[in-house]
């Protein structure tokens, strides 16, 4: 059997037979940095290096800088600390005013906004796995925007508010998903996190109210056109997976070990949920020893991928620089093996 990592990749989260699971190593720009240069290559030939199976397309924007570089500005005007390796807003928009008629919402239906996701596409050449990158999508977008402590704090005393901005969110990413589609990608790739070590960041029933609502009208369109829906959200949500799966969910990333059971996951959902990740940036890469870096991948495919398909084998999360060079190369043996 001879397939194309695209090929792979959609038999794979589709439980049928493959040669062998598909992977995917995402990283920070200073990981990438640290990568290419230990293999000698150039960072854009990374990827295919790292056998990535996934590439994601974006939005065209140049993301401009304040005057001493510390903060970068998105296509959505939430300000972010280029100091930092992780995603931590240095300015959020909408902290002082909610004021939404007043606010520059930007214009999803710009000509030139998928220009570089057109060329990426064709540049591809149909051998990898598509996907619109629509990171921060309804729930991380409205606090990036407002403020974390402050979104909370709409969602419980100011409702009306708080559904009010999501309405806005969820409209803007509806024209950009249905652009994405027609641009042919593979499937979805969204982003939205609920979840903290032990619980969710809020109430079950909070979300099933205001956040799933709108989730599935994103959902829809990938629904309707017979797409996969990846979906990172990190943390413990076990109590709302059924509710993922039940509007439209494929494919659940991250898989953290240390908050999710594998083994709970495989039980409940079967052959109708499959999975990307699994393989823990919080211990095992940054802290483990190359043979526990091994063991952990090998588990982890026992416990998902106990028929040798249904998963996307891969780090519960972007590799920052805690991850020592050793580490990654045992889990790319353990990859390969």
């Amino acid at each position: 059997m001879s397939l194309t990592p695209k090929q792979r990749t959609q038999l794979a989260l589709t439980y049928q037979p493959v040669d062998r699971l598909p992977t995917q190593i995402n990283y920070t720009h200073a990981v990438g940095e640290k990568l290419a240069t230990h293999f000698g290559i150039p960072l854009d030939q990374l990827p295919a290096r790292l056998d990535n199976h996934i590439l994601r397309v974006d939005i065209s924007y140049e993301r401009p800088h304040s005057s001493d570089g510390r903060i970068a500005y998105d296509w959505w005007g939430v300000g972010w600390d280029t100091q930092e390796e992780g995603y931590f807003t240095a300015f959020n928009p909408l902290a002082q005013s909610k004021d939404l008629d007043a606010y520059n919402w930007p214009d999803p239906n710009d000509p030139n906004l998928l220009e570089q996701a057109r060329e990426a596409i064709a540049a591809d050449h149909n051998q990898r796995f598509i996907a619109p990158n629509l990171g921060f999508a309804l729930f991380e977008r409205a606090w990036s925007l407002r403020g974390f402590d402050t979104f909370l704090i709409d969602l419980v005393l100011d409702p009306d508010y708080a559904e009010q901005l999501l309405e806005r969110i969820t409209a803007i990413q509806l024209v950009l998903i249905k652009r994405f589609i027609d641009l042919g990608i593979d499937g979805a790739y969204f982003g939205d996190d609920y979840g903290a070590q032990k619980n969710m960041l809020f109430s079950p029933q909070l979300w099933r109210q205001q956040i799933k609502p709108r989730l599935a009208r994103l959902f829809e369109p990938f629904c309707a056109a017979g797409l996969p829906i990846l979906m990172h959200s990190d943390g413990q949500i076990a109590e709302i997976l059924p509710d993922l799966v039940e509007i439209g969910l494929t494919t659940y990333n991250p898989v953290q070990p240390e908050v999710i059971d594998h083994a709970w996951l495989r039980k409940t959902f079967g052959n109708q949920l499959s999975y990307y990740g699994g393989v823990s940036t919080q211990t095992v890469l940054p802290h483990g020893t190359p043979e526990q870096v091994r063991t952990a991948v090998k588990n982890c495919t026992t416990m998902l991928a106990p028929d040798g398909t249904g998963m996307i084998l891969a780090p519960s999360h972007r590799m920052m620089l805690d991850i020592p060079l050793e580490n990654v190369t045992a889990m790319l043996d353990a990859f390969q093996a």
